[in-house]
């Protein structure tokens, strides 16, 4: 069973069990993969316009990698509304938001220990012979496709500089 149809699955079980938090975050997330989708479908009738409408169905599917993406991006967006929230005090929406997040990283792949972005980060920048702070593009597309979903990329950015200066 493919992430997607887990997400559809557990759903279906939220609504017979009448979890509303729950119902809400996983309609939230189909809805970000639907409209991943759409984009994906739209990009493959402009480069392949002579695709039949069940072809370009097949084609407009996500892959795992990018349904766990738009699940990373929508967990993102939690974490920086559980910031701002703390800002402005507003304890109650904090609370809501990291309950939202928490069953947001139960669809989303373990997330990588400090230790190991930069243990990889050292073998990529061994790899690309990185010399300083102007190589950080190079060691950065190397090294962010290791962790997409697993990582955020300002962590990872972080370690590099770090790294090489």
């Amino acid at each position: 069973m493919n992430l997607k149809d887990k997400i559809q699955e557990n759903l279906k079980e939220a609504v017979k069990s009448r979890e509303d938090l729950k119902i809400s975050v996983l309609r939230m997330v189909s809805a970000a993969i639907l409209n991943k989708e759409k984009e994906k479908r739209y990009k493959a009738s402009k480069e392949k316009s002579d695709l039949k409408e069940e072809e370009l169905m097949k084609e407009s599917q996500l892959t795992e990698e990018e349904t766990v993406n738009a699940i990373f991006s929508e967990a993102k967006k939690r974490k920086e509304a559980i910031i701002e929230f703390q800002k402005g005090k507003r304890l109650d929406l904090v609370s809501k938001e990291e309950a939202e997040l928490k069953i947001l990283k139960e669809y989303l792949p373990e997330e990588i220990s400090e230790e190991e972005i930069r243990k990889t980060a050292k073998e990529i920048i061994d790899k690309v012979k990185a010399g300083g702070a102007e190589d950080m593009g190079k060691v950065m597309k190397e090294l962010m496709p290791c962790f997409r979903g697993r990582a955020e990329g300002n962590l990872v950015s972080k370690i590099v500089k770090e790294l090489l200066s």
